[in-house]
């Protein structure tokens, strides 16, 4: 007897989920879901936050399926709302500031003094960013959005954006210094 797997066409499982097939939608959402709340997580600090932010935005996505094209990469155009979705976010809570004077000099506290830095360490450093910063360095340097296309995401000048992603790199070379000179395995800010 031969086991036929369903929907492993991914056009085809998107064709029934936009047909409001509860099944398919539950196989896209499993599907896509760990990798979306990574992005949402490299713009919210609080897990719980983005977790949220991720759901909301898997509602837009499945409300607006019918608008998907069928052109480029479905991930990547889930991705796109996920990032809209974090940037409102945060909006809304008024978390971003795009200030030249916001300069934090302190290194989040766990991380370990070691050559190799894991995944969750570097999530650290950049979640101290100042929010302005930190969002700006995810688009650019993560998400690979150009600085024309940052700009006119979160409503500021190019130079604006280039400018936070000089400092943000800055501030991230000089904590990575500031682990590296430790001999300590802790860093406490």
């Amino acid at each position: 007897m031969k086991i036929i797997k369903l929907y492993n066409n991914e056009n085809t499982l998107i064709k029934k989920a936009i047909a409001s097939d509860r099944d398919a939608q539950e196989r896209l959402y499993n599907k896509y879901a760990p990798k979306m709340l990574g992005v949402c997580r490299q713009y919210i600090k609080d897990l719980q936050f983005a977790e949220d932010v991720m759901v909301c935005a898997f509602l837009k996505v499945f409300k607006h399926l019918d608008t998907f094209k069928f052109e480029g990469s479905f991930e990547g155009w889930i991705r796109k709302i996920m990032v809209r979705e974090s940037i409102t976010f945060l909006r809304k809570k008024q978390h971003i500031i795009f200030d030249d004077e916001v300069y934090e000099r302190s290194t989040p506290k766990h991380i370990t003094s070691s050559p190799d830095l894991d995944v969750e360490q570097v999530q650290l450093l950049i979640d101290a960013l100042p929010e302005g910063y930190k969002m700006v360095f995810v688009m650019y340097a993560i998400e690979g959005y150009k600085h024309s296309e940052i700009a006119e995401q979160l409503q500021i000048s190019e130079n604006t954006s280039r400018s936070q992603l000089f400092k943000a790199r800055k501030m991230l070379q000089e904590k990575l210094e500031k682990i590296k000179e430790s001999g300590s395995k802790k860093i406490e800010s």
